[in-house]
């Protein structure tokens, strides 16, 4: 069942643990890839780590967009990343898919690289699903080939919480959820 812009319209922080259990789907050349969502962390204006924090720029302009779309940016000028869009529309909020789980990998997967771990990072999932700036600002639906369903009715995991990763502001809000038992999570704390 195909998440509607409702679900999207609360802030990033309430969106991002309901995230978890979803499926990221994407369409490429006729065929389309699943991945369960696994890991998310929120951002919103009152944020310093957000990318809309200080002002809206053409490079963030997404981030200020309408719930249920893509904002998608480059990191260390390689790496894309992928936002969910939340809240409403002029105010910056969105929820970063950390990692997912897939059910099949796409041929161009690097094979030395364990399967369970190709979507373990933003950026690596970006790259395994080919999304990119192209999608940036597009709406989740099936008709631009990037869309999200809804979790399984049965769905039970825990949820665990935490502080944020591989930032350096507001790296002391806890705005970050993962599903325990999955492999495919980016970092897991240490004990």
């Amino acid at each position: 069942m195909l998440l509607e812009k409702s679900f999207f319209a609360r802030p990033a922080y309430e969106v991002a643990p309901d995230l978890l259990g979803c499926t990221l789907v994407r369409r490429i050349d006729g065929f389309e890839y699943r991945g369960i969502i696994v890991e998310t962390e929120a951002y919103d204006a009152t944020d310093p780590a957000c990318h809309g924090y200080r002002r809206k720029t053409e490079r963030n302009r997404a981030i200020f967009g309408s719930p249920c779309t893509a904002y998608v940016y480059l990191i260390y000028g390689i790496y894309h990343c992928v936002n969910i869009v939340t809240d409403r529309e002029d105010f910056c909020s969105a929820v970063l898919i950390r990692a997912i789980e897939c059910d099949r990998i796409p041929s161009w997967h690097n094979p030395k690289e364990k399967a369970h771990r190709a979507g373990a990072g933003p950026g690596k999932l970006c790259r395994l699903l080919k999304i990119d700036r192209q999608l940036d600002g597009a709406t989740l639906h099936p008709d631009f080939n990037l869309w999200l369903e809804a979790r399984s009715p049965n769905f039970g995991e825990e949820i665990c919480q935490t502080t944020r990763i591989g930032i350096t502001q507001g790296s002391d809000i806890p705005w970050r959820w993962y599903l325990s038992d999955r492999t495919s999570v980016s970092r897991k704390p240490r004990q």
